[in-house]
């Protein structure tokens, strides 16, 4: 190791710790540990450019770690994106771009919020499936737009979640050279050393899920580092780099879970910098460090994005019509045309639905992959053009297998490369993927995950596969828009809005059972609520969503016969109605006029809107479904009585 790199590993040490202190709050085991790691790669081999902080053909790299925020933030400073020294001081302040853990769109160079364990590294994958797409999709023998790798930074809480495991096991099965791991590996955790939860023997379990193992027996041996990440761009598979490290380097705590997430002392910080040899005075990054990173990152980052640029001006000039393709799919910018879109008029599940729509809008967006979890035959998802596989990268489906955790982190990747990743499962276990779909909210990326057999219409299943709460947990998730539509135009409106939106994911739920095509449905949708039924004077509203509106139009049919008067009014997402104007609001659902609700489901999100609530607050019971709608009491009788109740 020359004096600059030794200098500028323990200028990453100081400075991430000197961050931890000053917050008093932070992770500075992590940051003493790896730097040499993260040090070697960013030198080494990284291409980024600070400038233009998301060109598509750049390197990624995740800190799937996420604790170890200020080390990040550190090295993406001296890398030159848009983080100064005062950034820096203010680490976990109010308004800082330094946040506790790493969020996208809110600190340059942060390209996925990480903190909950195994969510990088699944995401990671996401981004590696998306280069193997791309890259065989655009590249040409004679130009190549596509060939970034992924580098993944995890320790072992990572690799205990079965998330990271489920995500590790889909990336060998498709054989993905692009993704290599560096390991952290410490022997240490928050309530102490490792073994005391897991005697995993690493080597052989990653092994076993077609990964090339390597291994370093010091992480502050960079060259060791450096040859193994040399080799691992060249395997024929994803790689894992087990690098053996002392948490805590250099600090008074090393070695102990002391050191994980409590800040040093001014006077253990003092003494840090004793024994590191560091003598600058606080927040002080050395020019050779900077001179260092400017010819080693920025240098080899600019003449790769100025390659890119060269590359896309030959593409657009020999491959036209692919580039103007590819365009759409950088810019996200997508056009639908509606002119063939099917048409359904007869009673018809709004799983089929959706599964038609999604064949079709992908034949028309190749930024489109789809996939489910082992569950195609049954929630209707699939993408177009065969099985993404080793053999195929440019296919469209992706087998997931049942790893719902891995799926939605996946989508997630996918979509944070200018994709547009779908998945699908059964409702009652999107609570597997719940994470998944927070983060994307977080991030305001535009994921689409797609929900069939959404209510106890189940059946025979039972409770373990009926869902009751899943709609109000997803509904409480903020800038998360949850769609139940009632039939199949309202399917539509669902699925065209979720692949022009760039702002948020979207959750839509389907239905097993085949249902109506109401007459009373329309474009409206768009609005989140909208009267789909309205009588001369309004007496009561019946206010639903799903395949239970239908069994509202009913009721409120049934009624007029006796003079009691009822606006039947659709909701089927939440979310976009509480985005309306208050007088829109006030006028689908008026003040002083007594709302019924009727979903089957949860009561709780419903009387926000309404008076009275027909749901479901148990679980589900097994039985035909022909008799579920009697048990539970959604019957247009049952619903005239509670009318006439109230």
């Amino acid at each position: 190791m020359n004096k600059n790199d030794n200098l500028a590993i323990n200028t990453l040490r100081v400075i991430s710790s000197e961050m931890i202190t000053k917050a008093k709050s932070g992770h500075p085991g992590i940051c003493l540990g790896s730097a040499p790691i993260v040090h070697t790669l960013f030198t080494n081999y990284l291409n980024l450019n600070p400038q233009v902080v998301d060109w598509p053909n750049r390197d990624r790299f995740v800190l799937s770690a996420g604790h170890g925020s200020a080390m990040l933030y550190t090295l993406l400073h001296l890398c030159g994106f848009d983080i100064s020294v005062d950034d820096l001081k203010a680490f976990r302040q109010k308004g800082s771009k330094t946040p506790g853990h790493p969020e996208y769109l809110h600190t340059p160079g942060v390209e996925v919020t990480t903190g909950p364990l195994g969510q990088g590294l699944a995401t990671a994958v996401g981004f590696a499936i998306a280069e193997k797409y791309l890259a065989n999709k655009y590249n040409k023998e004679d130009c190549t737009l596509f060939d970034y790798k992924t580098f993944v930074l995890c320790g072992d809480g990572d690799l205990q979640e079965g998330l990271a495991l489920e995500a590790c096991s889909i990336a060998g099965t498709l054989g993905l050279d692009n993704l290599i791991i560096l390991f952290d590996s410490n022997d240490i955790q928050l309530d102490g050393p490792t073994y005391k939860a897991t005697k995993d023997n690493i080597k052989m379990k990653f092994e076993a899920m077609n990964f090339t193992y390597d291994f370093v027996d010091s992480g502050n041996d960079i060259d060791s580092v450096n040859k193994a990440i040399l080799k691992a761009l060249n395997n024929d598979k994803p790689t894992l780099i087990e690098i053996k490290t002392i948490i805590g380097y250099g600090a008074e705590t090393a070695g102990t879970s002391a050191v994980h997430g409590k800040p040093l002392t001014e006077e253990q910080l003092a003494k840090l910098k004793d024994n590191l040899g560091f003598s600058y005075p606080s927040f002080t990054v050395p020019n050779e460090v900077y001179e260092l990173y400017k010819n080693t990152v920025i240098k080899r980052g600019q003449d790769k994005y100025s390659k890119y640029l060269a590359n896309m001006s030959y593409y657009k000039e020999h491959y036209n019509d692919l580039y103007l393709e590819l365009n759409s799919i950088l810019n996200k910018d997508f056009k639908y045309d509606l002119k063939d879109c099917p048409l359904f008029t007869d009673k018809i599940s709004t799983r089929k639905v959706a599964g038609k729509l999604v064949t079709y809008f992908s034949e028309q967006n190749k930024a489109i992959l789809a996939g489910s979890a082992d569950l195609a035959s049954s929630t209707m998802i699939k993408g177009n053009d065969g099985d993404f596989s080793k053999d195929n990268y440019s296919a469209r489906n992706i087998c997931y297998g049942v790893r719902e955790h891995a799926m939605g982190s996946i989508t997630n990747g996918l979509v944070l490369s200018n994709l547009r990743g779908i998945s699908a499962g059964f409702f009652v276990f999107s609570d597997y993927l719940k994470d998944s779909i927070r983060e994307a909210a977080i991030m305001h990326i535009p994921s689409l995950f797609i929900f069939s057999h959404d209510s106890v219409c189940v059946g025979e299943d039972g409770p373990t596969h009926q869902p009751i709460e899943q709609l109000a947990g997803l509904r409480a998730i903020p800038n998360l828009n949850v769609v139940r539509p009632a039939d199949a135009k309202e399917t539509t409106f669902a699925i065209i809005e979720a692949l022009g939106n760039n702002d948020y994911p979207t959750v839509i739920t389907t239905s097993r059972q085949d249902v109506l095509v109401l007459e009373e449905t329309n474009d409206n949708f768009t609005k989140g609520a909208y009267i789909v039924y309205e009588p001369s004077k309004v007496d009561y509203i019946l206010l639903s969503c799903g395949t239970e509106l239908s069994l509202c139009l009913e009721a409120a049919h049934k009624l007029a016969l006796e003079n009691i008067n009822c606006r039947v009014v659709s909701m089927p997402s939440m979310f976009k109605f509480n985005r309306q104007s208050k007088v829109y609001q006030d006028k689908i659902l008026p003040k002083g006029i007594k709302t019924l609700a009727v979903e089957m489901g949860s009561t709780m999100p419903w009387y926000r809107y309404a008076d009275v609530v027909l749901g479901i607050d148990t679980f589900g019971e097994s039985m035909p479904i022909k008799d579920v709608y009697e048990r539970f009491g959604f019957t247009v009788s049952n619903i005239c009585k509670m009318v006439k109740e109230m």
